[in-house]
């Protein structure tokens, strides 16, 4: 070092600036890791904190959106990439670091954000939430990281198709091997098909919005918002990138909702659904958190029947009844176990159980569910899948339907249950679901229904239909 070095004055300390968007992008992913919080759940009430403090406009709220969400849609191909850059296992990495890093090589290889404010930002958020000595730590990965895209990456860290198909597309579609499995199986076919359905589920999803019948009209709604008609349900509106549902006049007071259009054709399939003799009594037998049931109601309430919606859990049935609230029929809601029903055999003309399950029909949504979900958690739901089927038609009389419902397609939650409980309790039998869901396509070979993202632009709904017959 040369004497003028030696008596250069240091550089003065600057302190670390936060960043309002990638503090409240790291926050969030935080609460998922450490309390297994969802995503759709902790982001509003930051969201919305952020606002009232006056630290976000919407394009701030949108960028902390996409760097949540398309982080934890990439988690796994993220995870791989950065293992790759680093010298030790990943399990070995602090939980806190590996967020920083996984937001840091979403933004170099998910966004248009340019390299050196992608690395700086997150270099900066490093040294906030981390400090200095971790921050050296993470800018180097991120420096290797952003020497290529994510497609030269995935080519490096992603096994050939050819060699093990099924890690393949878990490393480049960023689900668990084992999920990459059982959708497989569930859909059938080859590898065009597969790859769709994993790209769909790291596809955002759609606003859907559901009309109440005799409550609102679609009219209403395309009044108020901006918003594409639904591909299927006569009830449905697509709503515009960007629109906030809850500022729509009908959905403040209970007349329309936010509904998938799969949940949408599950409940109006389930109230088509040609019955023999009296149709005053309905019953959904899991009703929480209460969208089907808000849309049975309507159904029902157009009819003069009368809708029991049940739900085991209290804090579910209370949102249950919120959704209920104002609807024009005669209607009840109780918290009970429908595994133990307080209902009498043979009371109802429509039963739906719309069963607790793996929600892999749902990952667009919930995208962290597909790394907390393990192949064993489904031999925890099948004794209450079954169960619960089983009451169902129990509660139904002869010549009355119940509706099967699961938000999975994994055989396990579906036609394996539907089967079981056919075979063992008698006296029903299924009927074809699919003549109740006009103009859908690709609906298979029946006559139960699957319902896929990347072919009917919702989430995978299962439904099977069955008569009681003695």
């Amino acid at each position: 070092m040369s004497e003028q070095a030696r008596r250069r004055p240091p550089k003065p300390y600057r302190r670390p600036q936060k960043d309002p968007v990638r503090m409240l992008a790291f926050e969030a992913l935080r609460a998922v890791d450490e309390r297994d919080a969802y995503a759709n759940l902790v982001l509003p009430p930051l969201l919305k904190k952020a606002r009232e403090k006056g630290d976000f406009d919407g394009r701030d709220a949108a960028l902390a959106t996409e760097l949540v969400y398309g982080t934890l849609r990439r988690q796994g191909t993220y995870d791989a990439i950065i293992a790759a850059c680093v010298d030790r296992p990943l399990r070995e990495v602090d939980p806190p670091v590996l967020d920083v890093l996984s937001l840091g090589a979403h933004q170099l290889l998910g966004t248009r954000i340019p390299t050196h404010a992608a690395v700086s930002a997150s270099v900066e958020l490093a040294r906030v939430v981390l400090g200095d000595g971790r921050a050296k730590f993470v800018n180097a990965v991120l420096r290797k990281i952003s020497r290529q895209d994510l497609d030269a990456w995935v080519e490096q860290v992603a096994p050939p198709y050819e060699d093990d198909a099924e890690d393949h597309l878990a490393v480049v579609h960023s689900h668990p091997r084992w999920v990459v499995s059982a959708l497989w199986d569930s859909l059938g076919g080859g590898r065009a098909g597969i790859e769709d359905l994993l790209e769909a589920d790291n596809e955002r999803p759609e606003v859907t919005l559901v009309a109440r019948p005799g409550r609102s009209t679609t009219e209403e709604l395309a009044a108020a918002t901006e918003t594409l008609p639904g591909r299927w349900s006569p009830y449905a509106l697509r709503m515009a990138e960007g629109g906030e549902p809850g500022a729509i006049e009908a959905v403040k007071e209970g007349r329309a909702g936010v509904q998938d259009e799969g949940s949408q054709l599950v409940a109006i399939a389930l109230a088509n659904a040609p019955v023999e003799g009296a149709d005053t009594h309905w019953l959904d037998g899991c009703a929480g958190p209460g969208g089907k049931a808000a849309l049975l109601a309507a159904l029902a309430a157009e009819r003069g029947a009368f809708l029991l919606a049940s739900e085991k859990q209290p804090h579910r049935a209370r949102l249950v009844e919120r959704a209920l609230v104002g609807n024009p029929g005669p209607y009840q809601v109780i918290a009970a176990d429908g595994t133990r029903p307080p209902w009498r055999p043979g009371s109802f003309d429509r039963v739906l159980v719309d069963v607790p399950c793996s929600g892999l029909g749902a990952l667009r949504r919930r995208p962290e569910a597909r790394w907390r979900r393990r192949p064993e958690d489904l031999d925890g739901f099948a004794p209450l899948q079954r169960a619960l089927l089983t009451e169902a038609l129990s509660a139904v009389r002869i010549g009355g339907v119940v509706g099967y419902a699961t938000c999975s397609p994994h055989l396990a939650e579906t036609r394996v249950v539907v089967d079981d409980v056919l075979k063992r309790t008698g006296g029903a039998e299924l009927i074809d679901a699919r003549p109740l869901l006009p103009g859908v396509p690709a609906l298979g070979d029946g006559p139960d229904v699957q319902l896929w993202p990347h072919l009917h632009g919702t989430d995978a709904m299962y439904l099977a239909l069955l008569r009681r017959t003695a």
